[in-house]
């Protein structure tokens, strides 16, 4: 989508700190950390949200599940835990219309987080 800034991120006109990047999969850090680690894990095909989610991308989201189980270890994040959160429109906080998963590690989390 032309106007989306993970597009533009993943097609590189957008600079960012890159963690790890496949065919399917795009994860960097956040801009705006809110945790010691802060990582963003999209899909490189635009989907807009969890409620656009489809059939067809089913081997995706087990693709993206398996890159936050990869990138936490490689990462040391796996030995003491990690909170993963996907933000569904505009009540749930999505703030950019494109399907991600905040990855958030290196301090205990609270609950509830608000």
């Amino acid at each position: 989508m032309a106007d989306c800034i993970f597009c533009k991120i993943v097609s590189k006109q957008i600079p960012s700190e890159v963690v790890y990047e496949d065919d399917q999969v795009f994860v960097f850090h956040d801009i705006n950390p809110q945790a010691p680690t802060h990582l963003l894990v999209i899909p490189k095909e635009h989907i807009q949200s969890a409620a656009h989610v489809t059939e067809k991308d089913k081997e995706l989201l087990g693709q993206m599940f398996v890159v936050i189980k990869n990138v936490t270890e490689k990462l040391g994040l796996d030995k003491e835990g990690y909170r993963i959160v996907n933000n569904c429109g505009e009540l749930g906080g999505q703030q950019v219309d494109h399907l991600h998963f905040h990855v958030l590690g290196g301090r205990q989390m609270q609950w509830p987080p608000g």
